[in-house]
């Protein structure tokens, strides 16, 4: 072929056709994508649009191409007509300035087009990858993968642009088989992988036909991978071409021009290296003998008897002991339950099969990351994972520190109302004791662990699906299973005081909440046999650190605090009474004494012989009471017998009396005076008549040692 300027304005026109194919087919899976709200299209369009600037950058390259020959044109008809001599006015090369051009193209144009190519495939391909990250991040809000409302139609446009790019494609890559269109190879390598990356997406649309959404989206997360390697690649030969010998007449191969691409756009140029691989390594050409021809003619018999032997052998299932199967056509069962036995399907992809394997535990935790198992369990709340807490019945608070309590309510109350708080605090110190009078935290880890019943595999197949959902570990069915277990294990913890929850009987919470939870799956119809509940964890939350560490102590000091005071009363009621348990018995009887004096009145017959009863049992006693009930008795006894004696003596004096009033009187008068004014030292007597007293006064000195007859004398005085 001839190389002139007209070869390269083909070149430029093919091109310009690429550039605004390339374009339509991005702009057709872009508007789509956002229109539809299709996360594959919108992914697959990045790609095809970043290799529009490969063709830019060969629509300019051609169009220099072809004005350098245009001037090298004009150059050589202007020497033809001027003669030899002619040449010499101008300096060689003063006159090709599109030859320059062409060069700082070659040298400046081309691999700033490559880089530029390379950065966003990086970037775009990045950015994927964490989008699809970002999913997974339950604290960010981004939006989920959507696969599109119309798969049919999404079928037809990625198979119909995949067709028009791989026939284009493969009419450049003929065209860069010339050495004056070499550069078109990068145009048709880009070309044909726009036909991959709509085959990739056409294939992950043709699976959402049997319900399997996640094959597209592993197709989309490629695309990233996809866009890295063309990239690095990119990369790659930009560096090489920096360090690979030029040879002078040759035209540069740019380095988005990427190999591995070029052998899908010329599929043929992967036989002859296939063909000539295998010669080399026999060292003869055998891909000219007989039987290498023979395999070739007859490849196409070999590879449909290996398909048809495939297919028939996707119709025979060996179902393995402990592992239960079913037959889905269509996504819907067909048959019974098979388990341990070989089953007969229709070949795929009529009919599939659903095989779980039924005698492996699962494990599923309720409450988060369970923690790590360690030899020695420190509690280090900073160094654990933060779980969601339980809430168990607390344990009633004791007289005291309800009453401290109290007072310290009442002083906030005050407080609050001087500072003009005292509406919102006063609600707020309800809710908060009301909660905290009833409930308390729990932080726990529960592990169940479960397995497939026996012959409920149809069961636990329609109880849910298997979609794993962004943002979660477990899928669709784990999460319901979870979601139905931890429901009966905070009812069970609700139930249940804070001292009952950490101070269990053995394995009697586990066994209990095992039978609980069976019984909600059985209600649910899960198909599931719980084989145990663990927990590994049980404790009150991380931030109590401290004040369990000082629980064992208060717990000693309260207990040695209840003893004494138990001793005491014991030893009060011992030295009262002289036996504990009998001073309980005597209280118990004076209790029911008061409640029937209150119900039936004093003078009914069960209020008196309740009444005799507590004195008997009193009076009976051998301690500090029964004492003073003898000795108020004797002091009783002794006044009576006090009255009986001056009663006597008053009936003794009544005949004296009678005989002779006056003189009685008299008599008692003086009695009564001398008995007073014995320990009188002045005497005095006043208001008497003179003529009916006679004083006989003796002059005495007192006795300095002991006077026995002033003792004996003293009429008034008793021994």
């Amino acid at each position: 072929m001839r190389t002139d300027h007209l070869a390269y304005q083909q070149a430029t026109r093919v091109a310009g056709m690429g550039f605004m194919l390339q374009a339509a087919i991005g702009l057709i899976m872009l508007v789509y994508g956002f229109i539809f709200n299709d996360s594959a299209f919108q992914v697959a369009s990045e790609p095809i649009l970043v290799g529009t600037l490969v063709w830019i950058a060969l629509v300019v390259v051609f169009h220099q191409h072809r004005l350098e020959r245009l001037e090298a044109l004009e150059r050589d008809d202007l020497a033809s007509a001027r003669g030899e001599d002619a040449a010499g006015i101008f300096e060689e090369g003063e006159t090709d300035v599109a030859a320059r051009r062409l060069r700082l193209m070659h040298v400046w144009l081309m691999p700033i087009a490559s880089l530029l190519v390379a950065g966003l495939l990086v970037l775009f391909g990045l950015r994927t990858i964490a989008w699809f990250d970002w999913q997974t991040n339950p604290e960010l809000d981004v939006a989920s993968f959507s696969p599109g409302p119309h798969p049919g139609w999404q079928l037809a446009i990625t198979l119909a642009l995949a067709l028009f790019a791989f026939i284009f494609s493969r009419f450049v890559a003929g065209m860069a088989a010339r050495p004056a269109w070499a550069n078109l190879r990068g145009g048709a390598g880009h070309m044909v992988g726009n036909a991959l990356v709509l085959l990739s997406v056409a294939v992950g649309i043709a699976f959402q036909f049997f319900e399997n959404d996640g094959v597209l989206e592993g197709i989309t997360w490629g695309l990233a991978i996809y866009m890295l390697l063309i990239a690095a690649e990119i990369v790659l030969n930009f560096v090489l071409n920096l360090y690979r010998p030029r040879r002078p007449g040759e035209t540069p191969r740019p380095a988005f021009d990427s190999r591995i691409l070029s052998l899908f756009a010329a599929p043929d140029s992967i036989v002859r290296s296939i063909n000539e691989a295998v010669n080399y390594q026999f060292g003869f050409d055998i891909t000219s003998s007989w039987g290498y021809q023979l395999l070739l003619r007859s490849f196409a018999w070999l590879l449909a008897f290996g398909l048809v032997v495939l297919i028939a052998l996707s119709s025979v299932v060996v179902v393995e002991p402990g592992q239960q199967a079913v037959r889905l056509r269509g996504g819907r069962i067909v048959g019974s339950v098979y388990e341990g036995s070989t089953m007969f399907k229709l070949p795929w992809p009529l009919e599939t099969v659903e095989v779980i394997d039924a005698a492996r535990i699962q494990e599923l935790s309720l409450n988060g990351v369970p923690r790590e198992v360690r030899e020695v369990d420190l509690w280090d709340p900073a160094a654990e994972p933060i779980n969601e807490l339980f809430l168990v019945s607390a344990n009633p608070l004791p007289d005291e520190v309800t009453r401290s309590v109290d007072q310290l309510e009442v002083a906030q109350r005050r407080l609050d109302e001087a500072t003009g708080r005292a509406d919102e605090a006063s609600e707020q110190a309800e809710t908060r004791q009301a909660v905290t009078n009833q409930f308390a935290l729990l932080d726990v880890d529960v592990i169940l662990r479960y397995r497939l019943k026996s012959g409920a595999l149809i069961d636990f197949l329609n109880f849910s699906n298997d979609v794993r959902p962004k943002r979660s570990p477990l899928d669709m069915r784990e999460l319901a299973l979870q979601d139905i277990a931890l429901r009966v294990v905070t009812q069970t913890f609700s139930q249940l005081s804070l001292e009952d929850v950490l101070s269990p009987q053995g394995s009697a919470l586990p066994t209990e909440m095992r039978n609980r939870i069976q019984l909600a799956f059985d209600d649910a119809s899960t198909g599931v046999e719980v084989v145990s509940v663990a927990i590994p964890a049980l404790r009150p939350p991380g931030d109590s650190v401290s004040m369990f560490e000082e629980l064992a102590i208060d717990t000693q000091n309260v207990r040695k605090t209840l003893e004494e005071a138990r001793r005491t009363a014991n030893a009060a009621l011992a030295g009262m009474v002289g036996d504990a348990d009998r001073a309980r018995q005597i209280v118990a009887i004076i209790e029911r004494y008061r409640e029937l004096d209150r119900t039936e009145g004093p003078d009914a017959e069960a209020t008196i012989d309740a009444r005799v009863e507590a004195e008997r049992m009193l009076r009976d006693s051998q301690g500090l009471i029964a004492s003073f009930i003898a000795s108020v008795r004797s002091l009783r006894w002794q006044i009576h017998m006090d009255a009986r004696r001056k009663t006597d003596e008053v009936r003794g004096q009544v005949g004296a009396f009678s005989a002779a009033p006056k003189l009685y009187r008299e008599r008692r008068i003086m009695e009564v005076l001398s008995e007073v004014l014995q320990g009188v030292r002045s005497k005095y007597v006043l208001a008497v008549d003179s003529a009916r007293t006679d004083l006989d006064v003796e002059m005495q000195e007192p006795d300095t040692g002991l006077n026995l007859r002033e003792y004996l004398d003293k009429p008034g005085e008793s021994n």
